[in-house]
């Protein structure tokens, strides 16, 4: 097989290789999973989420993180829940870079989706289609390689079943503690993988809510990974822009630290 054919054929027992930049999600035990090590720009990433929680900010806020602390910017299209930005600011996503475009319809969202990604304006784009035809999917797909940074589309898990372009697929759900997020990859370049992940990542402003002993077995906050700020401010550079037995339930944590401005403010 010529050199250049055996270059551009990828072995379904092999993990992918990237073209184009990641930016590291910020959880070593995803990353170590992705190909390439992170979330791909110019590509389309399907969050299929198992239940409305808001995990997807758990998810994502590490690496948005990176982006807008690098002076780039994050576009919301359609969430179903306004941005609680206070919470937002702690996780180091701050309000002067957060775009939110209050699309209501299924037609409305695709387009404002569609017309952000080929403005190229925004570092990353976020965008709730809980109805979305697998032959639009194709289409945010093709846009997406066109657009400098991420596209992450949040979807019901039930759409799991559904045929889908995007090259990254992951399952979101919120579980046990201590390892509140659990991801299981549905799709990827790369050999299946059946294990869940657990991921260790509670929201900063939750971290004084938990009790004690659950609060210690949990990883310490410290700087980004000098590798994840590199990749991150190379790609920002290019583009600008108390019972301690009983286990926490994590909308009501939520609510409780909406509730305090003295641990987000």
């Amino acid at each position: 097989m010529p050199e250049h054919v055996a270059q551009a054929v990828w072995r379904g027992d092999a993990m992918g290789r990237v073209a184009s930049t990641v930016i590291p999600s910020g959880h070593a035990l995803l990353d170590a999973e992705l190909p390439g090590g992170g979330w791909p720009c110019q590509a389309m990433t399907e969050v299929l989420l198992a239940q409305t929680a808001q995990a997807e900010w758990r998810l994502l806020s590490p690496a948005l993180a990176q982006v807008v602390r690098q002076g780039g910017s994050v576009l919301l299209i359609g969430p179903p829940h306004v941005p609680h930005l206070p919470g937002l600011s702690r996780e180091g996503l701050r309000d002067d870079r957060l775009i939110r475009v209050d699309a209501q319809t299924p037609s409305e969202r695709l387009w404002a989706t569609e017309q952000a990604l080929k403005a190229g304006c925004v570092s990353a784009v976020l965008s709730w289609l809980p109805q979305v035809r697998p032959e639009q999917i194709r289409r945010l797909h093709a846009c997406a390689a066109q657009h400098p940074g991420p596209l992450f589309v949040f979807r019901p898990a039930r759409a799991q079943a559904d045929s889908s372009a995007a090259p990254l697929r992951v399952l979101l759900g919120l579980g046990p503690c201590p390892h509140p997020l659990q991801v299981q990859i549905v799709k990827r370049r790369g050999p299946v993988l059946d294990q869940v992940l657990n991921l260790p990542h509670w929201p900063v402003g939750l971290m004084p809510l938990l009790p004690p002993l659950l609060a210690s077995s949990l990883p310490a906050p410290s700087r980004a990974p000098s590798s994840i700020s590199h990749t991150a401010s190379s790609f920002a550079s290019r583009h600008p822009e108390p019972d301690t037995h009983r286990r926490p339930h994590h909308a009501a944590l939520d609510r409780t630290a909406a509730r305090e401005p003295r641990v987000l403010s």
